[in-house]
């Protein structure tokens, strides 16, 4: 009796109960909205703060980096803001075992520098060096758990880390759900710090 009600439960609570819990960062759909008006993004997670921002009714692929109170946390130009967490759908197909999520890109400052892979390479910019330095990557590892979004990027000659933490770029109001830690090896090794994000 108490399985079959359980099993009733989740149904009708919909897919979020039913499966594990997600792991954020992550990303949401736009999800109940009326097609003529939008998701406000507010300044604080309270329904009667200040509107800094909107979402359109379809929009897609919003990064969702914290969660407080059925409200959570989006980044909205050069600012972070909050929106009802009612109106988002989770997506399931964002963190895959030993894979990165496609816009997956890490940046930092002092000094300033971005990572991205680009066609099988781990590709590392800053403003020095606007072609980039491309290695080879050669192997992404997950910790195993289920939608966990820590990821350890092996390159020829660099390893990125990256694991879930409210991050600040330094540079602008945005936080970001994960930390970086990029390590270049070789005969002067050196260490850079900052923060990555999914959003397309």
């Amino acid at each position: 009796m108490f399985r079959t009600a359980l099993v009733l439960t989740l149904a009708l609570a919909g897919p979020a109960l039913a499966t594990q819990e997600y792991i954020l960062p992550s990303l949401f759909d736009v999800s109940g909205v009326a097609a003529n008006d939008v998701l406000n993004i507010r300044a604080e997670p309270d329904a009667g703060a200040a509107i800094i921002g909107a979402l359109a009714p379809d929009a897609t692929a919003i990064e969702v980096v914290e969660e407080r109170r059925g409200w959570a946390r989006v980044n909205a130009a050069e600012g972070s803001g909050w929106v009802s967490a009612r109106y988002l759908s989770y997506r399931t197909d964002v963190w895959q075992e030993g894979e990165l999520p496609a816009a997956f890109r890490c940046l930092g400052t002092e000094p300033f520098w971005d990572a991205k892979v680009e066609g099988g390479d781990l590709v590392l910019r800053s403003p020095e060096d606007r072609a980039g330095d491309r290695r080879a990557v050669q192997a992404v590892l997950d910790t195993g758990v289920f939608r966990d979004p820590a990821r350890v990027l092996v390159a020829r000659d660099m390893t990125l880390f990256s694991h879930p933490q409210i991050c600040s770029d330094g540079m602008s109001d945005r936080l970001f759900g994960l930390s970086a830690t990029l390590v270049i090896h070789g005969d002067s090794p050196r260490m850079l710090s900052g923060c990555c994000t999914i959003q397309p």
